[in-house]
């Protein structure tokens, strides 16, 4: 059972209600058998896992999931690894501000995890695991502190701009527009299809699909989810395109570094294209194609990825 720690947080407001009732969910408490631990990001109350001891392994998420993902490699790992896994702000059980009270930028996202692996007491030997939006959150921090990243494990994502002429999906566009907006924070029509079409071997179990619903229940509780999409930088004038840039270029640094890549061939976003550019960044990655699996790489291949992981660390230790 999830362990919620009970204390005053601005003043018991609506948006810690509302976590507390996400966490009583069959669905989600069935699933998620780990302990709570909260940090005060500059008056915002983020979420994360902090499980077993060892050499840190951080676990970062996307859009429109939450640390959730994780579930079934963090409950593995925390065996001989000490395995933390934020939720940003806005997502999973972290707390939900309005878009005007919080930036919702990709700049901002970075400092977050900046500080919270910091107040965590997270030295060298890090391995991450990336996926979505978490791979450019988490490669842009990495960036900051190269010395510290030992191991990648890399999951349908990107830390780089889109390969050349790669056009941006169709529901991507529609979420940037004002009826995107209706669709995104009235109807949840972006979780709802993502927990419908990122997976494609299999479809999601109903209280699996259920958890991954449960943060995002109503308008207000889905600001995160809208910005997330609008943030995406496509021309050097948006925000967020130079550091973009700045990640890219420095994906340099790790090309020495191990790292595995699992991919979900089916995905409708980060097709074979961001793949081969990976390929082309870390050329001496260990690469994985699951030719019947989507976006939802964890969901899919949840049972090979775990076993390939595992494979991965036992032959790049950290002495």
């Amino acid at each position: 059972m999830v362990i919620l720690k009970q204390r005053a947080w601005r003043g018991g407001s609506p948006a810690v209600q509302g976590l507390m009732g996400v966490m009583g969910r069959p669905a989600v408490k069935a699933q998620y058998p780990f302990a709570s631990n909260y940090l005060d990001q500059r008056g915002f109350r983020q979420h994360y896992l902090d499980e077993g001891s060892g050499r840190p392994v951080v676990m970062v998420h996307g859009n429109p999931t939450w640390s959730f993902y994780y579930r079934k490699l963090a409950a593995e790992l925390r065996r001989d690894h000490r395995v933390i896994v934020p939720d940003h702000i806005g997502c999973g059980l972290s707390e939900k501000p309005a878009v005007g009270d919080y930036p919702y930028t990709l700049e901002r996202r970075v400092d977050d995890l900046d500080r919270l692996l910091k107040h965590a007491g997270v030295g060298d030997d890090v391995s991450l695991v990336v996926h979505d939006w978490g791979g450019m959150i988490a490669m842009a921090w990495a960036r900051r502190h190269p010395e510290k990243v030992k191991r990648l494990v890399i999951l349908n994502t990107a830390a780089f701009h889109p390969p050349e002429g790669k056009a941006v999906p169709w529901q991507l566009k529609l979420a940037r527009t004002p009826l995107g907006t209706v669709l995104v924070r009235g109807f949840n029509a972006f979780c709802r299809g993502a927990a419908s079409d990122c997976v494609t071997r299999r479809p999601l179990a109903p209280d699996v699909r259920d958890a991954y619903l449960a943060p995002y229940d109503s308008w207000s509780n889905r600001a995160a989810v809208l910005r997330f999409v609008q943030d995406i930088p496509l021309r050097p004038e948006d925000p967020g395109y130079d550091l973009i840039s700045k990640t890219a270029e420095g994906l340099g640094r790790f090309r020495e570094t191990p790292a595995m890549i699992c991919w979900g061939m089916r995905d409708f976003v980060f097709d074979v294209d961001y793949l081969v550019e990976w390929e082309r960044r870390l050329p001496k990655a260990a690469v994985h194609r699951f030719p019947d699996c989507g976006h939802y790489v964890l969901e899919d291949a949840s049972e090979e990825i775990l076993e390939l992981v595992r494979g991965f660390f036992a032959a790049n230790p950290l002495d």
